[in-house]
């Protein structure tokens, strides 16, 4: 019952939380989420020559398409981030955004690099939870077959959405034998799960949101460091950044049709 009780108070809380944030919420989360964008598309423009060296050096493919490939990369993260944030052809923005995330993964041979694959996909699972917030729901997932709650694109993309973005959280993990991190470990696990599954959504989103913004600044003060350290730090922090974003989504948004919520609120 205490137990009840405490969840019940939480829930209201996070209720209260979204009730006055609702407006600032979603534009929060956007801006969030596009925030590794932005500072990648910069980064390429202030190490232009390390960038386009480092491209010419592993492909051996000569000054002009290291040159480009940087220039590329400038501006379609800039450009894809500013129509995310203004509204304008999302679905275009999250498509050329994709492109760019798993374009860097082979560019840059991180395809056996397990933590920036499993940072690669949480950004991935963020852009299709934006794309969901993009989409209207309208045509059925096949032809002839009856247009049920769940049976929608956009649940699809939640559904799909939820599940990547729960990876970041395995890079953040520490196997350490010590009972504050052991708890730690069970607690984020536990809420990781809920939002994967779709149970008290908003409510374990939120809890996380709090849980990986704490970790984000105290792993990552790439602000304290004045070192050629600095960038990884700086990397780091904003890709994480952008898994919080994708996770204030969730909270805006809510689970989507297939979740466990949505089946509570039939039986």
């Amino acid at each position: 019952m205490n137990q009840n009780k405490v969840l019940s108070k939480a829930e209201d809380i996070a209720d209260e939380v979204l009730r006055y944030s609702k407006h600032v919420m979603p534009h929060l989360a956007r801006l969030c989420l596009v925030s590794t964008f932005i500072e990648d598309g910069i980064r390429m423009w202030l190490q232009w020559s390390d960038q386009k060296d480092f491209i010419q050096t592993t492909w051996n493919c000569g000054w002009f398409l290291a040159s480009l490939f940087v220039l590329f990369n400038f501006v379609v993260q800039l450009c894809g981030s500013s129509m995310v944030l203004i509204r304008q052809k999302v679905e275009v923005a999250c498509g050329l955004l994709f492109f760019i995330v798993v374009l860097q993964t082979f560019a840059y041979n991180l395809v056996w690099n397990v933590q920036f694959l499993l940072r690669g996909l949480s950004l991935i699972g963020a852009l299709l939870l934006l794309l969901a917030e993009s989409r209207v729901e309208g045509k059925r997932l096949f032809a002839g077959v009856p247009s049920l709650g769940e049976n929608k694109p956009r649940n699809y993309l939640q559904l799909t959405g939820r599940v990547l973005l729960v990876f970041m959280f395995m890079t953040v993990l520490r196997f350490e034998v010590s009972v504050i991190q052991i708890i730690q470990n069970i607690v984020a696990s536990a809420l990781m799960v809920l939002v994967t599954v779709g149970y008290k959504t908003k409510l374990s989103a939120l809890f996380l949101v709090v849980w990986l913004s704490v970790l984000n600044i105290y792993l990552n003060p790439w602000w304290s460091v004045h070192s050629y350290y600095a960038d990884f730090l700086r990397y780091d922090f904003f890709q994480t950044l952008s898994v919080v974003g994708g996770l204030l989504m969730v909270v805006s948004l809510g689970p989507g049709g297939v979740s466990m919520d949505e089946h509570k609120k039939r039986w």
